[in-house]
């Protein structure tokens, strides 16, 4: 049975609707029933008041959709069950107490939910009350609908907004049943989902293969109208739509180039936001391809089926007068915040920003400089080249196992460079050239990490050449990095290695110094402290995710830093 955040299985249904209440103050639950309504019931009076409801388990619906402009209540049964005929008629006799000007059921079309609604309207009909129904089926899935006709699924959703602009604006109820009939009949609705749902403390209600999905299935894991290898998401947009629209399928949605909808693109309840994005993108652009005008698009969690990872689709043929409505403030807290406006694929850009002036780069010389800057850049790129298996192995005790990957790129990216054109021979120009090349193309923290030492080290280094300026710009570079990177000595990081170099280097301030003999030293302190880092405990990067008592092997990015280091100065 699979794993379920719940309480109590039993109470999961009411828990479920005291937490909405608890978190909305615009919301009330009806003593001794799965009812809630509108606080602010006196409000209604003179008005027309809308009742829904229907099983639990397809979260935000129903009672998310309660407020001003959109639902008075909502009867909610248990997990996939009706709600009972009794809390029906409670929920209508407490709306038509507070002095409601009659009141529309507004029910998806299942046998359960159109037979407790109905009953409870016939009772509160002979007891005097104003009470039509209406009867949603949306559902595009079928062919040929048997006795039972369409489900009623996420349309639902916006015929509750029309029916709630249209109350709040002062309709008659005979108006609102009227135009929201014509509403629920101009709409069409596909379900695709690649996982089946349990309900809480019960099995899955059906098996997908790894590579299946099913097209056309209900809101409560009821079987589809066909089942199919995975597609990627255009492709099984397109498949939902040609289906919606065939006018060989009974339930099809007659669409015309030139006709506006509105979209919904719903989570079924257990797709990453990621995949929706996704899947909309490929909506809208498969609508503009057919010639439809996307007046509005919803995007979001409306109907769900517990955790069933799916989308469905669903249009609703509209003209002025009904976006109009579902513009319509409310203050139900499921209904999205939209723009008023259409959607469509063909926005225009923002155009890319126009690049600053270039600092000024050192005329690239041919000389005795620039040569010997190549021949130690190439040394680095080898080395790094050289280290490459050495660093992953090292980077797959504690983190992704890339790191001689990420090293092995920035050795080619420098390469490449150096072969475009030649170094530049001045040390502010070269770092900084290196910092670009770096940041651009070597990937990961690493790259940016490196990229902030060498472009605060190429600051410190302008206009000066004297060997205390590099003791400088090693510390400059430092600084940077712990400034953004977080990192301190001691946390198991490539700072434990340019730290103790930079250490070393400070003996390039003193007079007499022997900058070769300073550089040596700052190499051997270099790999003493990435060898060092083999008994640390990481405080900082990816590393310290993981228990120390793993960590047996030196930190890879402090070896890398040693051996750069070692490179520049053999």
């Amino acid at each position: 049975v699979p794993k379920k955040l719940v309480t109590t299985v039993p109470g999961c249904a009411d828990d479920a609707l005291a937490g909405l209440v608890a978190c909305n103050p615009s919301l009330r639950l009806l003593q001794g029933h799965r009812v809630v309504l509108r606080s602010d019931l006196p409000a209604i009076r003179g008005r027309v008041a809308l009742l829904s409801g229907g099983g639990s388990g397809h979260e935000p619906a129903h009672a998310g959709y309660i407020g001003k402009g959109m639902l008075t209540g909502v009867v909610a049964g248990a997990v996939f069950a009706s709600p009972s005929v009794g809390s029906v008629l409670a929920a209508i006799r407490a709306v038509a107490q507070a002095g409601a000007a009659g009141i529309l059921l507004i029910v998806k079309n299942y046998t359960g939910d159109r037979l407790n609604f109905g009953m409870a309207l016939e009772w509160a009909q002979a007891e005097g009350a104003e009470v039509r129904m209406v009867v949603v089926g949306d559902d595009c899935a079928f062919a040929a609908p048997g006795k039972a006709g369409r489900r009623g699924i996420c349309g639902t959703v916006l015929i509750h907004k029309v029916a709630g602009a249209l109350a709040e604006a002062g309709a008659s109820l005979d108006e609102i049943v009227e135009k929201v009939t014509a509403a629920a009949k101009a709409m069409g609705t596909l379900g695709l989902s690649l996982s089946p749902c349990s309900i809480p403390g019960s099995k899955p209600s059906f098996q997908l293969a790894e590579d299946e999905m099913e097209l056309g299935l209900g809101i409560h894991g009821e079987a589809g109208v066909r089942r199919m290898k995975v597609l990627p998401a255009d492709k099984a947009v397109e498949t939902m739509l040609e289906h919606m629209t065939d006018p060989s399928n009974a339930s099809h949605l007659p669409l015309t180039p030139g006709s506006s909808v509105v979209l919904v693109v719903n989570n079924l309840g257990g797709l990453s936001c990621l995949e929706l994005g996704i899947v909309a993108g490929a909506a809208v652009r498969c609508l503009e391809s057919r010639g439809i005008r996307i007046a509005r698009a919803l995007v979001g969690s409306f109907m769900t089926a517990l955790e069933m990872a799916g989308v469905s689709l669903t249009l609703m043929l509209v003209d002025e007068e009904l976006v109009g409505l579902i513009d319509a403030k409310t203050t139900a807290m499921a209904w999205p915040n939209i723009p008023t406006g259409p959607a469509t694929t063909r926005r225009e850009e923002v155009p890319a920003p126009t690049e600053g002036p270039r600092k000024p780069q050192d005329e690239p010389g041919i000389g005795p400089g620039t040569a010997r800057v190549e021949r130690v850049l190439e040394r680095v790129c080898s080395t790094l080249l050289d280290i490459q298996d050495k660093l992953n192995e090292l980077d797959r005790e504690a983190g992704d196992g890339d790191c001689g990957h990420t090293h092995a790129r920035a050795a080619q990216a420098i390469r490449e460079w150096m072969r475009s054109r030649p170094p530049p021979a001045a040390p502010a120009q070269l770092l900084s050239g290196l910092a670009d090349v770096l940041l651009e193309q070597m990937g990961g923290s690493s790259g940016v990490l490196y990229g902030l030492f060498l472009t605060a080290a190429a600051r410190s280094l302008r206009g000066r050449s004297d060997s205390p300026a590099w003791a400088d710009a090693m510390d400059a570079g430092i600084e940077a990095m712990q400034r953004y990177g977080g990192a301190a000595p001691g946390d198991r990081t490539m700072l434990d290695s340019l730290c103790a170099a930079a250490q070393a280097l400070h003996s390039l301030r003193s007079p007499g110094a022997d900058p070769l003999r300073v550089l040596a030293a700052a190499v051997q302190s270099a790999e003493a402290a990435a060898e060092a880092t083999r008994h640390m405990e990481a405080g900082a990067g990816r590393a310290s995710y993981i228990r120390s008592s793993r960590l047996e092997q030196p930190d890879p990015g402090a070896v890398a830093v040693a051996a750069v280091l070692g490179a520049v100065l053999d």
